[in-house]
């Protein structure tokens, strides 16, 4: 798998983290940079291990389903990326003036969200798609260290630029990225796809 499709996989994933991080020094006025680094340190460690452990899954049957690996490659980036584009949707009617949508830091962790319990549970929660994404390289035979080391290294740059962009100007935004990183995640299952049937 080239550069550039890791590449986009990693933006793709990292979107979850970013808004994620963004929320939390939007809400939290006083939250100081370390606490960004750290939330970002923590989000990107997950995005990292996540691939290794779905990789890992994923070989151990891929002998068994060599003839249609590459089916099962792309229906798990378009349902990851599909799930995405649903809750990322940005053209959801409004309710009593507020969106539907709320961020899990936001409507769940909002007294706490500086501790490390609710960091953990954070960090596992934007990372469940990055367990599938690693089940469908180990089937379409990828090497996952560096494609995983890129993906949490990607995801903890972003995460720490959402730290610093919520804290300059927060909720005068409102991007549906999650949105788009689904739409990424879909046009690379397409591209993997084609590869195996052209």
């Amino acid at each position: 798998m080239d550069f550039i499709t890791v590449l986009g996989i990693a933006i793709g994933l990292s979107m979850d983290a970013f808004a994620v991080s963004v929320t939390n020094s939007t809400i939290i006025h006083d939250l100081k940079p370390g606490y960004g680094f750290r939330m970002a340190l923590f989000f990107g460690f997950f995005q990292m291990i996540m691939p290794i452990i779905g990789w890992l899954a994923g070989s151990t049957f891929s002998s068994y389903i060599k003839n249609f690996d590459h089916w099962i490659a792309f229906f798990l980036l378009a349902f990851v990326g599909g799930r995405m584009i649903i809750n990322g949707w940005p053209f959801k009617k409004e309710k009593n003036g507020t969106s539907d949508d709320a961020t899990s830091c936001d409507s769940n962790f909002k007294s706490d969200c500086r501790n490390l319990p609710t960091l953990f549970l954070l960090s596992l929660a934007t990372s469940i798609d990055a367990l599938a994404i690693g089940l469908s390289f180990a089937l379409i035979k990828v090497p996952i260290i560096i494609p995983s080391s890129i993906i949490g290294l990607i995801t903890f740059l972003i995460s720490f630029a959402g730290y610093f962009l919520g804290r300059k100007i927060g909720s005068k935004i409102k991007i549906e990225l999650e949105f788009f990183g689904g739409l990424i995640l879909l046009v690379i299952g397409a591209k993997i796809l084609l590869e195996h049937l052209l």
